[in-house]
């Protein structure tokens, strides 16, 4: 604890970095593989998931590879893990099929028997290959938009034996289906017809705002850090003590009754929001499990406060709401937002590339008739592997960048009676 004297406002020394949490199921060095069917190749949930582990931890050394099929079910994953998943040398490996193998109508036990199985098969291939796996329901349908809506309660009890076949094998388990139904259902309760807060265009395939929960379903549910960094302040006349900064340093701090001068620099910078996502916060605790970015700030006299960084306006608030705590991680606006908005764009950029040698060269067969000779086939495996030796080469270049944009920088801060 700090003590900070009147007016002069004292600034903290810097804090260690944020630990990354030993619990979370992602850790530094992680090479990723999101395994699943058209929601996974939609590279819409999983890089959100992406972006999250980039700018919590811009030192993750994280790899990313998306290995989603259209149309695919546990059965396929199951016939292609080898070659799609564990040849990949994944650490980690998230599994999310089951919205194809249901079959989107009445429950099937010949279906879900087959579904239990192959999924089964898949975790005994990764526990033999020490790789670790985060096994996921998939999302719920919309039974505002996708018909039959018996679906939706269809993807209860087909999904129900899931959570005990990652426990048998020591893998956690992210119910997607749950945690999504129960934010569709209150969605339903406030707009029934889906005019504007519709997550999934279609019912189940993802759009941005659908991805967002997604995303935020399984994060939160691998125990996903919420705090980004912490700062608190007191100004003005008021004495007393005030935590020390999380997962940030504050310097060059000044203050009056009803202003507030520091530099802040961050360990990492918080979620990007869009402007599509903001429909769904309602939904998701306002992103206060996954994204506070905190500020808190006593001592400053009644009224409303503009709250400025590098001379941009990120949020107006009273000096009571300040003085309980503001989470500025969901502004649409500022350095850190457009920050954020960079490296989701050079995600996007980058998975691209991760599409093109995905299905243009991992899953091009090669498989030559018999007549070929060993000089052809040999040739035709080689030139195989220089495309993706190249590919990879741009992926880990394209890489590299994300990670430069994803550094934090400091930024000058400045609260002040608002005009």
């Amino acid at each position: 604890m700090r003590r900070l004297l009147a007016v002069a406002v004292v600034a903290f020394a810097a804090t260690p970095l944020l630990a990354q949490p030993k619990d979370f199921f992602f850790q530094p060095n992680d090479r990723i593989v999101f395994l699943g069917d058209s929601i996974t190749e939609q590279y819409q949930y999983s890089s959100y998931m992406e972006l999250y582990l980039t700018t919590r931890f811009p030192k993750g050394n994280f790899v990313f590879i998306n290995a989603g099929i259209s149309g695919d079910t546990a059965n396929g994953g199951a016939g292609r893990f080898q070659s799609h998943v564990l040849d990949e040398k994944p650490t980690a490996v998230t599994i999310n099929f089951g919205m194809n193998d249901g079959g989107y109508g009445k429950f099937d036990e010949g279906k879900n028997k087959q579904f239990r199985e192959k999924t089964e098969a898949m975790l005994k291939m990764a526990k033999d290959a020490k790789v670790r796996v985060a096994l996921c329901s998939p999302n719920a349908v919309d039974p505002r938009i996708k018909k039959p809506a018996e679906y939706f309660e269809t993807q209860k009890e087909f999904y129900a034996p899931l959570k005990d076949i990652a426990a048998k094998y020591g893998f956690p388990f992210a119910d997607q289906y749950a945690v999504t139904r129960a934010e569709i259902e209150a969605m339903m309760k406030d707009e029934p017809k889906a005019d504007k807060i519709k997550p999934f265009g279609d019912g189940f395939h993802t759009s941005p705002p659908g991805a967002l929960i997604m995303a935020h379903a399984i994060l939160t549910q691998l125990k996903a850090p919420a705090v980004v960094s912490q700062a608190s302040l007191l100004t003005g006349n008021t004495k007393g003590e005030t935590p020390a900064p999380v997962g940030c340093k504050l310097s060059d701090v000044s203050g009056t009754p009803t202003s507030l001068k520091f530099t802040r620099t961050d360990d990492a910078i918080p979620l990007p929001v869009q402007k599509d996502w903001r429909p769904m916060l309602p939904y998701l605790h306002e992103l206060k499990d996954l994204n506070v970015y905190g500020l808190t700030v006593a001592g400053l006299e009644e009224g409303k406060y503009d709250v400025e960084c590098d001379g941009e306006k990120v949020g107006t608030f009273t000096a009571k709401e300040l003085a309980a705590g503001v989470n500025l991680g969901n502004a649409g606006a500022g350095p850190l937002f457009n920050q954020g908005s960079e490296v989701l764009d050079a995600i996007n950029k980058k998975n691209d590339i991760v599409h093109k040698r995905f299905r243009g060269v991992v899953m091009a067969n090669v498989n030559l008739p018999e007549w070929v000779a060993k000089e052809t086939r040999d040739a035709v495996l080689k030139d195989k592997k220089a495309e993706l030796d190249r590919l990879t080469g741009q992926i880990d270049a394209a890489q590299k960048k994300v990670y430069e944009l994803a550094k934090p920088v400091p930024h000058k801060w400045e609260i002040k009676a608002a005009k």
